[in-house]
């Protein structure tokens, strides 16, 4: 038997939390849960209450280490990446432990949310809409008046006379790599340099590589790629878990200058300030141009500024640029977020053509109806936190749900009555942190074998922790 499911690996962490939570776990219904991986956890340990007096302390760390630690070695011993854990516990110590596996159908977006298991993927190897949509058509697009390959060429040569440019079979052996044609202006900036080594093999002087790469960057404005190092950045460059992605939506008004995507086949990413990304636009909105130099911000997800209109002006002025554009952020009508202290009240206030996700999350007040959204044709996703929907069977007249998160007894009623939508690629047990792992994983499981998907693994152990870990104050 693996160490994992050994009760003696587990023992030391159970006697800690039950000194913890005594009155909870000695409760009819009473249970502790967390997750714990090799490299860090998530327990329910709170501060404690100090003497009148004395200040707050948190707990004692080093004892959560020791105690910890079992079961990290053992998941380690075991390759396995994180588990899921609940524990049950009689007045006596008698105790039913639940240890809960990972599937390959299961995405946790950064470690388990206790006591969730994390984002079911009902169909392998589909992404959330934001990330399959392309690019627009702007037939009208054209380069910036500003765009001047010659004067770009001439003013880098000028100020790097001693740069190797790259060669035409070079730039044409790029394009055919990434699959798209350099602009004039990107062709021209490589024949003043080619940022890189110049060996055949890719080997060179790296003293002398690196001095080019830092005159590079005095004389363009930003950290240049080299040649080889120019990737497109598509929806693939931004990958992001689910239960994010499914909430996110693609938005690009009539006069935006770059369109709202995640990433596109048309942008060609050159350059980075040292953690953002500038690229050549060739998918441009309908108030932008051809060519245009947009930045991919790496704390977004979604979406890119216009940073200058053309290559060429941005490095005449050093990619000092006085026309960027702020991002547009998501609003209404494509994205709802209903409940208290969010924009709105209701499901009625969100209705519009172009809705695609309502999020409902902790309101007071009645249970809210879905009927007002039924049949809007874009609706996409729906998150309702549990207890919020006053019938869980108004969402079979969402028809074009992708992704649904719902409580466990939200879940249970479209189960029991054959439901759930079948067309959801990817779909979320939410719980209030209450719920005991066991019933939001027989949830989950239940939605996995719809789909034919690979469980979750249930090991039940027992054993007996200490009376005097459960009296512990």
């Amino acid at each position: 038997m693996p160490a994992i499911h050994d009760f003696a690996t587990w023992e030391p962490l159970l006697t800690l939390l039950g000194a913890e939570h005594p009155d909870r776990l000695v409760a009819d219904t009473g249970h502790v849960a967390g997750s714990i991986s090799s490299t860090g956890w998530s327990l329910p340990l709170s501060h404690r209450l100090p003497p009148r007096g004395q200040s707050i302390v948190p707990h004692d760390q080093q004892a959560v280490t020791r105690a910890a630690a079992p079961v990290q070695r053992a998941l380690a011993e075991a390759g396995i990446r994180e588990v899921l854990f609940a524990a049950d516990v009689s007045p006596n110590g008698q105790t039913v432990l639940h240890v809960f596996g990972t599937s390959p159908a299961v995405e946790s977006a950064s470690g388990f949310q206790s006591p969730s298991p994390g984002t079911l993927v009902l169909v392998d190897g589909v992404v959330a809409e934001p990330w399959r949509r392309l690019p627009e058509p702007v037939p009208g697009a054209v380069v910036a008046p500003s765009s001047d390959p010659a004067l770009l060429e001439r003013t880098l040569r000028e100020r790097l006379p001693d740069a190797v440019g790259a060669t035409e079979e070079e730039i044409a052996a790029a394009e055919e790599r990434l699959g798209v044609t350099l602009t004039e202006e990107l062709k021209a900036l490589y024949r003043a340099t080619r940022v890189g080594p110049a060996g055949p093999d890719g080997s060179g002087d790296w003293e002398a590589d690196f001095a080019e790469l830092q005159a590079a960057e005095s004389a363009v404005g930003c950290e240049l790629a080299s040649l080889d190092g120019l990737f497109v950045a598509d929806a693939s460059r931004r990958p992001c878990p689910w239960q994010y992605a499914a909430t996110e939506a693609v938005v690009t008004p009539s006069d935006a200058a770059v369109q709202g995507l995640v990433g596109s086949p048309g942008w060609i990413a050159f350059g980075s300030n040292g953690g953002d990304t500038f690229a050549i636009d060739l998918t441009p909105g309908p108030r932008g141009h051809l060519g245009q130099v947009i930045l991919i911000d790496h704390e977004q997800s979604i979406g890119a500024e216009l940073y200058g209109e053309s290559l060429t002006e941005l490095v005449l002025n050093l990619f000092e640029s006085s026309d960027r554009a702020s991002r547009q952020t998501q609003r209404l009508p494509v994205t709802a977020r209903v409940g208290d202290g969010h924009d709105l009240v209701d499901v009625a206030s969100a209705v519009h053509p172009d809705l695609e996700v309502v999020r409902i999350f902790r309101r007071s007040g009645t249970p809210l109806s879905l009927a007002p959204i039924a049949g809007l044709p874009r609706v996409r996703t729906l998150t309702a936190h549990p207890g919020t929907l006053a019938d869980p069977m108004e969402i079979t007249g969402l028809t074009g749900l992708e992704y649904l998160a719902l409580g466990p007894d939200e879940w249970r009623v479209l189960l029991d009555a054959g439901a759930v939508p079948r067309g959801l690629f990817a779909a979320c047990v939410e719980v209030r942190g209450d719920e005991h792992p066991l019933a939001v994983v027989d949830v989950a499981n239940d939605l996995l074998a719809l789909w034919d998907r690979p469980l979750i693994a249930h090991t039940t152990v027992t054993g007996h922790i200490g009376h005097s870990g459960l009296s512990d104050s």
